[in-house]
């Protein structure tokens, strides 16, 4: 991905005319986009790794897979958060780590972590570079250098049982690269989050990553059969049949440790046919309590599409703004789309099930049209919010989940904060939401905050985000659904856990790593 902004350069584009014009009319800004500086004259902070350091890692790695090279350092100085970004702009040193290791496989990946603990260096582990919460920074903490390690040479397919409908994958292949392979033998893993097109295995696994298809094939959590993980103290293999009563399952553990205590080489994962068909269909509902009630009903009654999604008033407004009206009627309330995926027969039957669910719940029915649109388009939001950011915009997401019954409670309560804070600050603020994933018990909320920006962005999100958080362990939402902890939640985290657990994950951590040299700074109070 570009340095300083989301993607590659093909997918940034000038705001439209009709985006700017609205830019001008809400909060006051021209539009025209900000100069950029070339990454060649970002100032970095000084490599720290000294020479006899150096020398010790080239003889894990080899010398062509040792890099402080300015262009590789920065690239791996951290996610793609908001204020990544707007650190990453802002003018002055820029922290990076001291230098960018390329491990092989499994076996330089440990001898890694065994040089690095002996001689006191930290380590952030590094997949597609795609976190937006913090989890990529390289904190030195008690050290006095820190490594990225990325996984990218770690990109093979190997093992693909069709019998048990399980496929083993490194951790540093990205999304579109295993989707290939298993294409190649007729399967699909079918994650598509939003960072689908440059998020890892191994990311996916050590954030409990989730994907907009998760109504039909589950969170990635779900997926893992098998983790091959690489400790200071040696090598965990977890995983040895589909369930298991001996103890503790502790891929759970391990599922979401966000490098902390161990990095994950290999995965093992459920996979599916490539879906014979897939179906499209949209819907409106008069409100968000109608449409949230409605997708209920349908997780409920088991009927779940391949994926489920319904807009707030706020967030349909500004979608139906940006695409125009949909087959030339204007649409109010709240959208939601739907799409079935499956043989033709599991297809037909399963959409009838859950149209005639939703029509009973308070539904009209709006055609296939929006839902090709919005999978069209499911990727590309991270280029708009990058696009407002030069023109002087704020836009930021944040997420949560909670028990279907308090989800308008939650909802209410983290759309005031969010409102009430940015408001502080003088600046107009449009605060929208969506529900992403659904689950029998309950549901995820997503959230998109767009406003004008303050002379200090950063800390303007920084309040926000402060009052959004306390807003969400006060509702008693969770403080991440998908995004994972990172050192942004990384403050809410003995609210989440308590005290006692707090201590049994830094108990674990004493145990796989204690030097303390994984990801220093992220996930454990």
């Amino acid at each position: 991905m570009v340095w300083d902004a989301w993607g590659s350069p093909s997918g940034h584009k000038p705001l439209p005319e009709q985006i700017r014009g609205l830019l001008g009319q809400v909060f006051g800004v021209s539009g025209e986009p900000a100069t950029r500086r070339d990454e060649g004259d970002v100032p970095l902070r000084a490599s720290a790794l000294t020479p006899e350091q150096h020398a010790g890692l080239v003889a894990v790695v080899g010398a062509g897979n040792v890099s402080a090279d300015h262009r590789d350092r920065l690239r791996h100085a951290g996610g793609k958060s908001t204020p990544d970004l707007l650190r990453r702009r802002a003018d002055g040193e820029q922290d990076a780590p001291d230098a960018v290791l390329f491990p092989a496989d499994h076996a330089e990946v440990l001898a890694l972590l065994e040089y690095c603990s002996a001689h006191a260096i930290a380590v952030v582990p590094f997949g597609g570079g795609t976190s937006v919460v913090g989890g990529l920074d390289p904190v030195r903490g008690a050290f006095d250098a820190v490594l990225a390690v990325d996984l990218r040479r770690l990109d093979t397919l190997t093992r693909v049982d069709p019998v048990s409908s399980t496929a083993t994958l490194g951790a540093g292949l990205t999304g579109p690269q295993a989707e290939e392979l298993l294409g190649a033998h007729g399967l699909s893993l079918g994650h598509f989050p939003q960072s689908f097109e440059y998020a890892s295995i191994g990311g996916f696994a050590a954030t409990r990553s989730s994907g907009q298809a998760s109504a039909g094939y589950g969170r990635f959590d779900d997926m893992i059969q098998h983790l091959r993980i690489a400790t200071p103290q040696g090598t965990l293999d977890l995983g040895r049949a589909p369930a298991s009563a001996a103890g503790p399952d502790l891929r759970e553990l391990f599922s979401g440790s966000e490098g902390t205590l161990g990095i994950i080489t290999e995965v093992t994962l459920r996979v599916h046919p490539v879906p014979e068909t897939t179906a499209y269909q949209a819907w409106s509902f008069p409100d968000f309590a109608t449409g949230a009630a409605a997708l209920r009903s349908v997780i409920q009654a088991g009927a779940a599409p391949t994926v489920m999604r319904l807009s707030d008033e706020a967030e349909t407004g500004l979608n139906l703004a940006r695409a125009g009206d949909i087959g030339g009627a204007p649409v109010g309330g709240c959208l939601a789309v739907t799409t079935f995926e499956g043989t033709a027969a599991h297809v037909a039957a399963r959409s009838a099930e859950a149209a005639g669910l939703l029509a009973a719940a308070g539904g009209t029915a709006l055609g296939e049209t929006p839902a090709k649109e919005w999978e069209h388009g499911r990727f590309s939001a991270p280029y708009l919010r990058d696009a407002l950011l030069d023109a002087g915009i704020l836009c930021e997401t944040l997420e949560t989940a909670t028990s279907w019954s308090n989800l308008a409670e939650l909802k209410a309560k983290v759309t005031a904060a969010l409102t009430e804070s940015l408001a502080v600050q003088g600046a107009p603020v449009l605060v929208m939401c969506h529900i992403s994933h659904t689950y029998p018990t309950g549901a995820s909320l997503y959230f998109t905050i767009v406003g004008k920006q303050a002379d200090d962005p950063i800390a303007q999100w920084a309040q926000a985000k402060q009052a959004a958080g306390d807003a969400i362990i006060a509702a008693s939402g969770t403080i991440t659904h998908h995004h994972a902890v990172g050192a942004d939640h990384r403050p809410w985290m003995t609210a989440e856990i308590g005290d006692l657990g707090v201590q049994v994950l830094r108990a674990v951590k004493q145990t796989v790593d204690p030097a303390g040299i994984l990801n220093p700074g992220k996930l454990i109070p």
